[in-house]
């Protein structure tokens, strides 16, 4: 499968290297703005981590005062212009990441333009002082302060090879251009990384189970002993999310995994389970469902170290002002 694979691989580095030289040159338009954008992505398809790394970045940076903002392509969602995500917007609209994103808070513009999705951003809050694009590593039409790249610790950058020969958006001599490396949980492959690229770890905390319906107080692990447990997912690497709910102890019988961004019908909630369990992401998406049985583990990331004060002191070194 792999020497099949080896002709349109080529063609999509050839095609990947071409546009990137495109911008890099000017040979296309990049979109500036007026306030630091910094990129949290990834160079690999599937679930690295970056939504819970994007919600403590912007815990983070409210604590210190400063006031920032989200771009997302809001996967999933049906918009066709750049939209403000409101406490009325639905994953349908929107996607489900920008509707867990926007619950910290921060103002929200989903569109994929990331340039006017920035703009439409700014004119809804002319105020904000640093805008995070969720994802975008790869669109190279509006220019970034920094680059953030997220790769998984237990899958690394997989057997190395580009769609569809492998799981790469970009070969990983693009990390040699980045400004920093998370790595999100324990680094279990070999990893050859550029000399001097800053390095966070990102651990990702999981907090107790919340009833979907708010009708029943929080919940450990040992209190769903003797239930029959379903764990339920549509996220980039569901087998992470089933492997957390192990490691708590949890005696689940039985795990549904579904594509990422999955929008979630009555139909996919199972009938023989007394609880079901789910992502913070999928749950968004699951308004359609009897809420009794319906039991979400939300996560939280820890960073070592500050990767958002590091933020600051690069903009700082890089514009000549504080931001504050």
């Amino acid at each position: 499968m792999t020497a099949l694979l080896a002709l349109p691989e080529g063609l999509f580095a050839v095609l990947a290297a071409l546009r990137r030289r495109c911008y890099r040159h000017g040979w296309c338009k990049v979109g500036t703005l007026p306030v630091p954008l910094v990129v949290i992505g990834n160079i690999n398809v599937g679930g690295v981590g970056k939504t819970p790394l994007t919600q403590r970045l912007l815990q983070d940076f409210t604590a210190r005062g400063v006031r920032v903002g989200v771009i997302s392509r809001g996967y999933g969602g049906k918009h066709v212009r750049p939209t403000l995500v409101t406490p009325d917007s639905t994953a349908l609209e929107v996607g489900d990441e920008p509707l867990l994103l926007a619950a910290s808070g921060a103002p929200v513009v989903v569109g994929r333009d990331r340039v006017a999705a920035a703009q439409h951003l700014l004119a809804c809050h002319p105020g904000l002082q640093l805008i995070l694009s969720d994802d975008g590593l790869q669109h190279y039409a509006l220019a970034r302060s920094l680059e953030i790249v997220v790769i998984d610790g237990a899958r690394g950058i997989g057997n190395g090879h580009l769609l569809p020969n492998g799981p790469l958006r970009e070969p990983p001599s693009r990390l040699a251009s980045v400004d920093a490396l998370v790595i999100n949980g324990p680094l279990q492959v070999p990893l050859a990384l550029p000399a001097g690229l800053p390095r966070f770890q990102q651990r990702l905390l999981p907090g107790d189970f919340i009833h979907a319906g708010a009708q029943l107080p929080p919940r450990k692990a040992a209190d769903f002993a003797g239930l029959r447990v379903v764990a339920m997912a549509g996220i980039g690497h569901p087998q992470r999310f089933f492997a957390t709910l192990q490691a708590l102890g949890l005696n689940v019988t039985r795990t549904l995994a579904f594509p990422d961004h999955h929008q979630f019908v009555a139909a996919d909630l199972p009938d023989d389970a007394d609880a079901v369990i789910v992502t913070s992401k999928d749950a968004v998406k699951l308004q359609c469902v009897n809420h009794a049985r319906l039991w979400i583990l939300p996560v939280r990331a820890q960073l070592e170290p500050d990767l958002a004060a590091w933020i600051l002191s690069q903009l700082e070194m890089k514009n000549g002002r504080k931001i504050s």
